[in-house]
């Protein structure tokens, strides 16, 4: 079994091995980055950094300006104290999953994960077998079912088509790396003059670069964004974004949006729940799947509600002690 600390905001260190998951720690050799999103991040910008090409790719657009050893997906890397191979996570694009391999076992270290995975990822893929597991459990209630990705799009598209039909600007609110690239996958298919903000656009090359169709995207211009499908993270709402714009329609694209009370509150005409995170029931079937020893569930809203279900499906459960996350973070 491996003992845990924290290595700061959702960041877990394995002192045993000098190897930091997802943040940095003042006495880790290495620091494994499952994926680009601000909150798991080193705070330590110039930590000695393992993560996959693409993740680096973002880190280097996102100011990260360390050592970092790149690590494709199922390539086995020796450190000092342990081995460890990448695997996909399904989360955005270069998201990776980290198995740990050494004498106290194997240990599938996840992040954020999603399978099945979001459109614009190199998917979603386990280890065989593993001792350990480190689960995410964003949405860890029973209310949080996801629908088929198929049926979202077509409900996204419907919506973008009516508003600009009804001679309004359509705006599809989601987080500027990774949600407004799938939303962008999603309605390309149209054929629209697309603008995603400024602060996402950088990212839009990458995904492009790396084969998937994003449509006719460019950046926000204010002078041209009426009459536009235009892709922003919530928070450009209270800087002015498209506040120009008198006929616009607002989606909300998340996770969060399966509750009432986030839609209401954030008065919206459409709401889409589109994560990039497990839904209850793929978390439970993820588990079932590696059927390991012991789990360990992290940023649940309720760990006891997740815990009750993992026992008694025959699981040793125990929770990690990190906030849950925000509705405002990206889901």
């Amino acid at each position: 079994m491996y003992p845990f600390e924290s290595a700061g905001g959702h960041g877990i260190y394995l002192p045993q091995l000098k190897l930091s998951l997802d943040n940095s720690h003042r006495e880790a050799e290495w620091v494994f980055i499952s994926h680009a999103h601000a909150d798991h991040l080193p705070r330590d910008r110039h930590s000695r950094v393992i993560a996959t090409p693409f993740t680096h790719q973002f880190m280097r657009l996102r100011g990260f300006k360390g050592e970092c050893s790149e690590l494709p997906f199922r390539e086995r890397l020796s450190l000092s104290k342990c081995d460890v191979t990448l695997f996909p996570a399904g989360h955005i694009l270069g998201s990776a999953m980290i198995l740990i391999e050494s004498d106290a076992g194997r240990l599938l270290y996840t992040g954020d994960t999603k399978t099945p995975p979001s459109p614009v990822t190199e998917g979603f893929d386990l280890p065989e077998e593993v001792d350990e597991l480190i689960i995410e459990a964003t949405f860890g209630l029973p209310i949080y079912k996801w629908q088929p990705i198929e049926e979202i799009q077509a409900a996204m598209q419907k919506f973008a088509l009516q508003s600009l039909q009804d001679g309004y600007t359509p705006l599809f609110l989601g987080y500027n790396l990774g949600k407004a690239q799938e939303i962008l996958h999603l309605l390309a298919p149209l054929g629209v003059d697309m603008q995603i903000h400024g602060a996402g656009f950088p990212y839009c090359e990458v995904y492009q670069q790396a084969g998937f169709d994003l449509g006719n995207v460019r950046a926000y211009n204010r002078a041209t964004c009426e009459g536009s499908i235009l892709v922003a993270p919530s928070s450009a709402l209270g800087s002015g974004f498209a506040s120009h714009v008198s006929r616009i329609r607002t989606a909300f694209c998340s996770g969060w949006a399966l509750t009432e009370a986030r839609r209401m509150q954030m008065n919206l005409d459409a709401a889409f729940v589109l994560s990039d995170h497990l839904d209850f029931f793929e978390l439970l079937d993820v588990c079932k799947t590696l059927a390991p020893k012991r789990i360990h569930i992290t940023h649940t809203p309720n760990p006891t509600v997740v815990q009750h279900f993992l026992e008694k499906a025959g699981h040793q459960v125990s929770s990690l002690e990190f906030s849950p996350r925000s509705e405002d973070a990206d889901g």
